[in-house]
């Protein structure tokens, strides 16, 4: 199989390389070409995978090729990852800093931040979407990039069942509750595998999953292990609670009113004034830490020869650590509890060997909310939510394609929160996607202004006027105009 992935320039490719070299996914690629605009960092990334293929261990690595020509990468491609970052980290800060500066969450893809992003991310999604369709219609699109359900959601009229959202943060959730209430996953369920000893008693093997939300806004409400949901005893049990992140994030007492496990990205809706406030303490956004890190980094890492793999492994280390650090106390960094799930790229790379013949697959994916064989009146894989619409839900995958697995209704307050964040990525696919109008800034400003972490009209404006200012290209999206490469 070859395997294209555009924005291969991008910090975390070589976790895909890595992943590629043995273990389930060894084999499943003879070909991987890497796509990016920007030259410099397709040297620095194929530095470190050439450094990582030259490690002692016998490891078998796929073939690697980079280009700075999309058309030349999708020739004869099979699959695409596309995990893309118009405007680069510098882009990212401007999102998080914007939106910050008037007193609003700073985070890329939840709230403004993301909105900013979705609104540059769409129209290069789709203009890669197109080139797919022209030189290899039979490719499937995995698409990384954020916000990663509302882009998908932008991309199913153009690729229709041929592209799916992929995140973990979700499998990550239920990777960590099974471990911390004794259940054991079995092999392709949600993907990874959990490592060393077990805490508290051993239940047995997870048999099924309750999960439903939007990509970074999603509950966990069922874990069944034998024939019984063991949510409720995770939940009344402070102690185990106490053992990962998503716990010790929200709490016992608040989790018990809650009566499911959300997803870590909840803690901006749920607590957000703690959370602009952290971020506003440590005087240095995510973005502006990352951006600071590569600019240093990648000119290493492409001079660094057999040193660059291990020079990436100690800067991804550091940052995974301070993921989400507004929301633990001061000094904390994440242990390996905390990471364990698999990752983004097992994820992708389960869904590739289960849709080319490797097995099924059941993993928690951005999907159409369409159950199919429904006929006329298609029933929802979340109730309450447009059958139209992308939604994060457990997923079969076959060679046959992507399935969601039907829900649940949501609790009315989850409902709610899903279907107004709903309004909002409606409403930015309109201002970004493909049909040209006079209300595409309209649309925009509705964005903003419905947002529940945003919610004043007034605040809206300043926002989408201090984001045109920090990119010009919204403007020309606003007439119609729109960019004509794909880039990281």
């Amino acid at each position: 199989m070859r395997l294209m992935i555009a924005g291969g320039g991008g910090f975390r490719v070589p976790l895909i390389y890595r992943a590629l070299s043995s273990g389930p996914f060894a084999g499943l690629v003879r070909e991987l070409v890497l796509y990016d605009v920007d030259a410099g960092r397709l040297a620095a990334v194929d530095a470190v995978l050439a450094s990582l293929a030259g490690q002692p261990g016998g490891a078998s690595f796929p073939a690697v090729r980079t280009t700075t020509s999309l058309p030349e990468a999708l020739d004869g491609t099979d699959m695409v990852f596309a995990a893309i970052r118009p405007g680069g980290t510098a882009g990212r800060t401007a999102d998080e800093r914007i939106a910050l500066d008037l007193g609003v969450l700073g985070q890329e893809t939840t709230g403004a931040g993301g909105i900013s992003y979705a609104l540059r991310s769409i129209p290069r999604m789709l203009e890669l979407a197109a080139q797919m369709r022209r030189r290899c219609p039979e490719a499937w699109l995995l698409n990384f990039t954020n916000p990663a359900g509302i882009v998908t959601e932008a991309l199913l009229p153009v690729l229709g069942p041929k592209v799916v959202g992929i995140c973990d943060s979700a499998g990550g959730l239920v990777h960590r509750a099974a471990r911390a209430a004794g259940v054991v996953l079995p092999q392709g369920q949600l993907e990874g595998k959990l490592e060393g000893q077990l805490e508290g008693k051993l239940q047995g093997q997870l048999d099924g999953v309750g999960y439903y939300g939007l990509n970074h806004l999603g509950w966990l409400y069922r874990l069944e292990s034998g024939g019984r949901d063991v949510l409720p005893e995770l939940l009344a049990d402070a102690a185990a609670l106490a053992g990962f992140e998503e716990g010790r994030l929200f709490g016992p007492e608040f989790l018990a009113g809650l009566g499911c496990l959300p997803n870590e990205y909840l803690y901006y809706y749920y607590d957000t004034a703690r959370a602009v406030a952290a971020i506003r303490d440590a005087g240095q956004t995510r973005g502006e830490s990352i951006d600071a890190q590569q600019s240093e980094l990648y000119p290493r890492l492409a001079a660094a020869g057999p040193d660059a793999y291990r020079l990436w492994e100690a800067a991804r280390r550091s940052r995974e650590e301070g993921y989400l650090a507004e929301a633990r106390p001061a000094g904390e960094r994440r242990d390996e509890t905390d990471l364990a799930g698999g990752g983004y790229e097992r994820v992708a790379l389960a869904v590739m060997r289960a849709l080319s013949g490797g097995g099924r697959a059941e993993l928690i994916l951005n999907t159409s909310n369409t159950v199919p064989g429904a006929g006329p009146g298609a029933v929802p894989a979340v109730p309450g939510l447009p059958a139209d619409s992308v939604v994060e839900v457990p997923c079969k995958v076959t060679p046959d394609g992507i399935v969601p697995l039907p829900q649940d209704r949501p609790a009315p307050p989850q409902l709610a929160l899903m279907r107004r964040v709903k309004d909002v990525e409606r409403l930015v696919v309109e201002a970004a996607g493909p049909a040209a109008g006079q209300g595409r800034r309209e649309a925009a400003l509705a964005a903003f202004a419905r947002h529940p972490l945003v919610d004043s009209e007034l605040l809206a404006g300043k926002l989408l006027a201090g984001y045109e200012a920090a990119f010009p290209e919204l403007g020309a999206l606003w007439r119609g105009g729109g960019p004509s490469a794909v880039q990281e």
